[in-house]
């Protein structure tokens, strides 16, 4: 199983990224998965989490009402869209997939999770 992160890169303050996780080795389409990031010298912290059907949708609240998460099942992918990016988003952003079916509880823990990409960075310049 593989979890494959893309769209990182440098923005300035105010810019947009979107991020991609593409997943292979099985398919995900019954599985929550969630985005994660960790900055220099902090810990892993959770950023945005999305239910099987994506009938429900979490998020830490620094980032809420700015990203915005979203799945397309049959390219078993999940989409992570940030804007009005904040030097405070520097990170490196990780993509997580949890092993067990129809999970909707504890999706910002990332204990949840089974599977983790190689994760991509995101710089934002003031």
């Amino acid at each position: 199983v593989q979890l494959v992160e893309s769209g990182g890169g440098l923005v300035q303050a105010g810019g947009s990224l979107r991020l991609s996780c593409a997943a292979s080795g099985r398919t995900f389409s019954t599985n929550a998965m969630g985005w994660f990031r960790q900055a220099p010298g902090k810990e892993r912290e959770f950023v945005a989490a999305i239910t099987w059907n994506a009938d429900t949708t979490y998020y830490a609240v620094a980032v809420k009402g700015r990203f915005t998460i979203a799945r397309d099942n049959a390219k078993n992918t999940v989409y992570l869209q940030m804007n009005n990016l904040k030097p405070e988003d520097t990170a490196v952003y990780y993509c997580a997939a949890d092993r067990d079916s129809y999970l909707r509880l504890h999706l910002a823990s990332h204990t949840t999770y089974d599977y983790w990409g190689q994760g991509t960075q995101v710089t934002v310049s003031s």
